[in-house]
């Protein structure tokens, strides 16, 4: 395995803390179970206007049997920019009033952080109706600032503010620092936000460590079951906002966010979702693009089910290249010799685990199969952080599964008091079962099963998330479809080459999509770029966010 290079800012549990905001929830909705185990700990990472009904396009696993029949979003097809309409008047007027921040915002102690709301419309076609706070985060720039960077670290779940407020100082370089006020935000649902409230603690635990084969017909009957009852109590406490989650609504509040520090331009970093987000509102407001980077690809073409099939290749590729990585070490509880048993080895202590939960530093909660395969699949999300990944293997392989433990909460948003910080677990469903329809055809969602199990064994990852999505109580809104963005600025677009969420491929259809784009190579494992690359990535992008200079396209790093 080629070693990469790494930024002095990616190591130790900053960087692991830094990585999670960005993938919790990771996988797409349900059956997507890495080292064949199955559990509660299911979900993902992440235009055109939405449609009665869609067809999934012909490659990869699409087919030419209709998606999901879709509603219609509340935030498309409006008659005017509401940015120049009185009706929206009184949300385009804001100005973001920066304050001390609540007690639940933790800062890192390097850095001095503001806080505040904007008010945005909940149905962005009714202006003169429920409205909802969005919660924001500044670190202010040390010099005189030349703009406003809004950042979104993915999921979708993950809180910008929480992700702003303890990394920024570790992310962004200190000239960054100090000519951009770095700031985040919790889109709607997410955190502070209008967060959606579901289970409560207690079945939250519950939900993920259950264990059972997603795969099979009495797996996927349990994982159903799951999905109506977290679908029943996300109705019950929040249902009102529901309807209103998809990820172009997210958009349009970000149009109000850009207005409410007096940006005429919004200057943007998005991670992961945060790219989807991204280049949705480079779809509705292109004129308003300003620098633009978007790292870890989601491709707004693929269906619902392309996605999980992009997926289950890389983290097939990212299973792989960690067993490699375990076998070089001087410990390591696979054997070996080859990558190929010890993927058999680390599926067969996976399977263990599942079958007979081992001990942990909390009587009260063994390390079950579920929760064993979300604690090491938290680690796959970067190369950096693998060491962990041997280290608790090492110790589960001898009984001890308190250090999987611990990854599997850091992933869930688990404090050690039992209670959640956040809601990605649930946001990531409601977001995800509005913006990604499936093929709705069972028969095929059965096939496609088995196809994904065969291709890509180790990953686990099943087909199913229509399924899953019928649960649901809001009908999908919004059709597969290119994203041009014409008239915008120069968009910078970022992939890397071992990602496991956002393979590589889908960095490369967004840039051929995008009207205005250059694409940057990290070649490397793990999940985006940008912060972790080593230094080639983090040059090029500061040089366009501080000086305009445009990346050479096809640079790779």
């Amino acid at each position: 395995m080629r070693p990469v290079t790494r930024n002095r800012r990616s190591h130790g549990r900053a960087a692991l803390r830094a990585m999670t905001a960005a993938i919790a929830g990771a996988l797409l909705l349900a059956g997507c179970d890495l080292l064949p185990v199955s559990g509660g700990d299911d979900g993902a990472s992440d235009g055109g206007s939405a449609s009665s009904s869609a067809t999934a396009s012909p490659g990869g696993s699409g087919s030419d049997l209709p998606l999901a029949e879709l509603g219609t979003s509340a935030a498309m097809d409006l008659p005017t920019d509401p940015a120049t309409d009185p009706a929206y008047e009184a949300f385009y007027s804001q100005r973001v009033q920066w304050g001390p921040c609540e007690a639940d915002v933790t800062a890192d102690a390097s850095q001095a952080v503001e806080c505040g709301t904007v008010r945005v419309p909940l149905a962005w076609n009714d202006p003169s109706g429920q409205t909802i706070d969005l919660a924001v985060v500044r670190v202010a720039a040390g010099g005189e600032a030349k703009g406003s960077l809004f950042v979104n670290p993915g999921g979708p779940g993950a809180s910008g503010v929480d992700f702003v407020a303890q990394n920024a100082s570790y992310i962004f370089s200190q000239p960054m620092r100090q000519e951009f006020d770095i700031i985040g935000f919790d889109p709607r649902g997410i955190s502070r936000s209008a967060g959606i409230e579901c289970l409560d603690d207690a079945q939250t635990d519950e939900y993920r460590a259950d264990t059972y084969d997603g795969s099979t017909d009495e797996g996927l009957a349990r994982s159903v079951e799951w999905m109506k009852k977290i679908a029943a109590a996300c109705e019950e406490h929040s249902g009102a906002v529901l309807p209103y989650l998809d990820t172009y609504s997210a958009a349009r509040d970000m149009d109000v966010l850009r207005s409410a520090v007096g940006s005429e331009k919004l200057d943007y970093l998005g991670y992961s979702y945060g790219t989807y987000l991204g280049s949705s509102f480079a779809d509705l407001y292109p004129e308003r693009v300003g620098r633009f980077v978007l790292d870890g690809v989601m491709d707004p073409s693929i269906t619902g089910d392309e996605l999980t099939e992009g997926q289950a290749g890389g983290f097939q590729h990212a299973i792989e290249q960690f067993v490699g990585f375990c076998l070089e070490q001087q410990e390591c509880a696979l054997r070996g010799p080859s990558v190929e048993e010890g993927v058999e080895q680390l599926e067969a202590l996976m399977d263990s685990i599942a079958e007979n939960p081992i001990q942990t530093s909390d009587p009260d909660r063994p390390l079950t199969g579920a929760l064993a395969s979300a604690g090491l699949s938290l680690l796959l999300y970067g190369d950096e952080n693998w060491s962990f990944g041997v280290t608790g293997l090492n110790a589960a392989a001898n009984g001890d599964g308190t250090l999987l433990l611990m990854f599997a909460d850091l992933g869930a948003e688990r404090s050690d008091d039992g209670t959640y910080t956040g809601n990605a677990l649930y946001s990531i469903l409601a977001v995800n079962c509005l913006d990604h329809p499936g093929i709705a055809d069972f028969a095929w969602q059965q096939k496609e099963t088995e196809r994904l199990l065969e291709k890509y064994p180790a990953a686990g990852i099943t087909a199913y998330s229509q399924t899953m999505c019928d649960q649901w109580p809001v009908k999908p809104l919004r059709a597969p479809a290119e994203i041009h963005a014409p008239g915008s600025d120069l968009i910078v677009v970022i992939g890397t080459t071992g990602d496991p969420a956002t393979p590589y491929q889908w960095a490369q259809s967004l840039d051929a999509q995008l009207d205005n784009s250059v694409l940057l190579t990290f070649e490397g494992d793990g999940h985006t770029a940008y912060g972790r690359s080593g230094g080639c990535i983090e040059a090029a992008v500061d040089a366009y966010f501080l000086q305009g200079t445009a990346p050479a396209d096809g640079l790779t790093c």
